[in-house]
């Protein structure tokens, strides 16, 4: 869990982090993630005004009820009245990674691009998408879970109850059970693999909605660095073969460990009537 203050901006003021007790309770969960909060609230002078949350998924419209698959305490938690409860503050909450691309398309890699998918590769897999220049939500705002794109038919079990989603193969989870050692541990091989099935998931996302570029966040895929970002993009180049698509493009996210916790507050500025992205 991260926390931030940021400014109109983009320019983080604090942050703090905190890793997620995989086997707390919902209330625990949410009392560290209290904690949290007013601990990175006492440590600036600013008074926040809003505040936005990026939350793993699936989710019911808005956050108001959450159940992201890697927290199984957080089944059906609601979310957005907790926080903003907390907080005093109106709070909106979206996907962690859709909250990435507004954060990526406002100041990061994708600065400028109207067409494009964010990714995090990392506990799990997620993404967002950018379509003209607006953030697509789907019905109930759970558009971009890439993650859930099958990459090896018959593959590996998922918490989704599918089976050979692109999590279940190369988020650091998966690598770890596949490995039995820590994702930071992985080999060379390992470390393509996981490159390889990145690049054919955003192929099929490139040959399908017509978006030039991937900008991927996470732990394992910073961490893993440019052999991850040349597998991929080699997978991307191969398979992504379209007159529109074959110049499709895979990127380091721009903004880095920071990313998530600017696109939260990008969450939150999304919804302002005058808020700074330019993304909707």
């Amino acid at each position: 869990m991260a926390v931030g203050v940021v400014d109109e901006a983009g320019v983080l003021l604090a942050r703090s982090d905190l890793p997620t007790e995989g086997h707390s309770s919902a209330e625990h969960l949410f009392d560290s993630l209290g904690g949290l909060v007013d601990q990175v609230r006492a440590g600036v002078d600013a008074a926040p005004v809003v505040c936005g949350v990026g939350c793993g998924g699936p989710m019911a419209q808005g956050g108001e009820s959450v159940s992201p698959l890697n927290i199984p305490a957080w089944r059906g938690f609601p979310l957005r009245s907790r926080v903003a409860e907390h907080t005093q503050l109106p709070t909106w909450v979206d996907n962690d990674a859709k909250a990435l691309a507004l954060a990526e398309g406002w100041l990061g890699a994708a600065a400028g691009e109207p067409d494009f998918i964010a990714m995090v590769v990392s506990t799990g897999v997620g993404g967002g998408i950018v379509s003209d220049g607006r953030l697509v939500d789907g019905s109930d705002g759970n558009a971009g879970h890439i993650g859930h794109v099958i990459v090896e038919p018959d593959g590996r079990a998922c918490a989704c109850g599918g089976r050979g989603c692109l999590e279940a193969e190369a988020s650091g989870t998966a690598i770890q059970a596949i490995t039995g050692r820590h994702p930071r541990e992985a080999g060379p091989e390992v470390i393509a693999r996981t490159g390889r099935l990145v690049g054919q998931a955003v192929a099929s996302v490139a040959n399908l909605l017509d978006v030039p570029l991937a900008c991927i966040a996470g732990s394992v895929a910073l961490g893993y660095g440019e052999p991850f970002f040349r597998a991929a993009q080699d997978e991307l180049s191969a398979r992504a073969r379209l007159s529109f698509s074959h110049d499709a493009r895979i990127v380091p996210a721009g903004l880095g460990k920071d990313g998530p916790v600017i696109g939260a507050a990008a969450v939150a500025f999304r919804n302002l009537k005058d808020g700074p992205i330019g993304i909707r």
